[in-house]
């Protein structure tokens, strides 16, 4: 047994490998922009133009947004690739819709430093003095050196730290100044010709914008002499799903962009309120559901049978979210308003004592354990009722009566313990899945729990949250699969992991 739960404790890592990959490729490929909702609250094209433009960028390189999905061929752009999305910026004939603009100005901040020797080759080649004049105000931005963020959040050394931020200063210098040539600053500076503030500030006359970034070029070109282990290092590891992967093998998940905290303590704080839920209702569940189901099999075919089978499947049939509706309109106002509507527990709870607080806690979350169990306990009892009738005309059956045991003692004892497996078996799933979709009934009784928090976090594009309770409850899901597996053996003798 040890041999074979080792095995599928390794087999995990691939599994949640691959689950990470698709849950990743499928937020990342679904309809809106999270950098727009963030920087502009709507998505509009406000988030395109001036302050908010720059919150846009800043805000999609903190999440590494900026970055393309799973492979990175940046390092190959060229000048026709650059001087094609200038052409499109600048929309000179009337022809390129608003969007395709967007996307233009989009990929011009994604590309950053990328873009440098296609920028400079429209710089002198392009054709229009607005492309040039472009090709220069984007040169100003997407030549910047980003900043060292290593001392940040980390344990590095006071020295390391030290020596990063003198790094620092110089980048600032430098960018400082690379944030000046540009046609249009050169336009400010040579409006007044006589005023040496203004040439001093800018440092430009007429015609040294190109000689400017060509000597500057001459400095610097080694940046952009990839090697073909460099070329390979970008287009695998300079991607969203690399740095995202990496951060979960240093169990670094990121912060969330609305509280601007680590997710997994947010998430980790939330759990407890959903495994409360959930523990109680597959409790509940079962508790209620296996002696209904053995009962319903030794009835088999009775008026009561047919009774109980009748009102399950009514209740299979309601959707959670009414029956949440339902008990909320009549045991929370009116004459029946006997449970609190909303809440895990009372606003005064720090200050009662630890009996108060429990007793606090189960009435609120009565309402809602009631509409997470409803479903599984009719599932659950048809499944013990269909396992139990097929052990029932088992052979072993009939000798264990023909010895003339108990008919309780052949039923409980010898019966019901083989028809456990597929029982077993949804419990592996029942938990993980009461954790995960319990979202409209969190959202419904204001639990804040990790259904409501990843619904949340799903309208505002809070893509780290959202993956994190994903991988959370796949990570239960196979954890419940092993247990699974592990307790058939507990139940049928014939089992075995040889």
């Amino acid at each position: 047994m040890f041999i074979y739960a080792t095995k599928r404790i390794l087999l995990m890592i691939p599994t949640l490998f691959a689950v990470s990959l698709l849950i990743f490729i499928l937020l990342n490929v679904s309809a809106g922009d999270p950098g727009a909702q963030q920087a502009a609250g709507d998505g509009s094209q406000d988030a395109q133009k001036g302050d908010s433009r720059e919150s846009y960028r800043i805000f999609k390189e903190q999440f590494n947004l900026d970055k393309p999905i799973l492979f990175n061929t940046r390092y190959s752009l060229d000048g026709a690739d650059v001087a094609a999305a200038i052409g499109d910026i600048l929309n000179e004939e009337g022809s390129v819709p608003l969007t395709r603009q967007i996307e233009a100005q989009n990929n011009m901040d994604d590309w950053g430093g990328y873009a440098v020797p296609g920028l400079l080759d429209c710089l002198v080649n392009c054709e229009t003095e607005a492309a040039r004049a472009k090709a220069s105000q984007r040169l100003a931005i997407n030549a910047q050196e980003k900043l060292l963020t290593g001392y940040i959040d980390s344990d590095v050394s006071k020295e390391e730290a030290a020596r990063q931020k003198a790094k620092n200063r110089e980048i600032r210098k430098s960018n400082t100044e690379l944030a000046t040539w540009s046609y249009e600053a050169w336009g400010k500076a040579a409006a007044n010709p006589d005023d040496e503030k203004s040439k001093t500030t800018h440092g430009k006359r007429v015609g040294e914008v190109e000689s400017f970034w060509a000597t500057w070029w001459t400095k610097n070109e080694s940046r952009w002499d990839y090697t073909t282990g460099e070329k390979v290092s970008i287009f695998f590891f300079d991607t969203r799903f690399a740095k995202y992967w990496s951060n979960l093998l240093r169990l670094d998940f990121g912060k969330s962009h609305l509280d601007k905290k680590p997710v997994l303590e947010t998430v980790l704080s939330k759990l407890k309120y959903s495994i409360t839920l959930a523990v109680s209702s597959v409790f509940l569940i079962y508790f209620i559901s296996l002696p209904l189901g053995i009962w319903s099999a030794v009835k088999q075919g009775t008026v009561a049978d047919q009774l109980v089978t009748f009102v399950l499947f009514m209740l299979y049939s309601l959707p959670s979210f009414f029956v949440a509706v339902i008990l909320l309109n009549l045991f929370t106002v009116g004459d029946w308003a006997v449970f609190p509507n909303i809440g895990f527990q009372s606003d005064n709870a720090d200050q009662m004592t630890t009996l108060q607080y429990v007793k606090d806690v189960l009435w609120h979350v009565c309402l809602p354990i009631a509409c997470m169990s409803y479903g599984g306990l009719a599932a659950l009892s048809r499944y013990a009722r269909t396992g139990l009738l097929d052990v029932i005309r088992s052979d072993y059956i009939r000798t264990a009566r023909a010895k003339g045991l108990p008919e309780g003692v052949v039923i409980i004892k010898h019966a019901a313990r083989n028809g456990m497996i597929p029982i077993i078996t949804l419990m592996a799933t029942l938990l993980p899945a009461l954790i995960g979709g319990s979202v409209i009934i969190e959202v419904i009784f204001g639990i804040p729990g990790m259904g409501s928090y990843m619904f949340s976090s799903i309208l505002q594009y809070d893509y780290n949250a959202v993956m994190v309770v994903l991988l959370i409850s796949s990570f239960l899901t196979l954890v419940g699969m092993l247990l699974a597996d592990l307790s058939y053996a507990l139940v049928d003798p014939r089992i075995t992991f040889d």
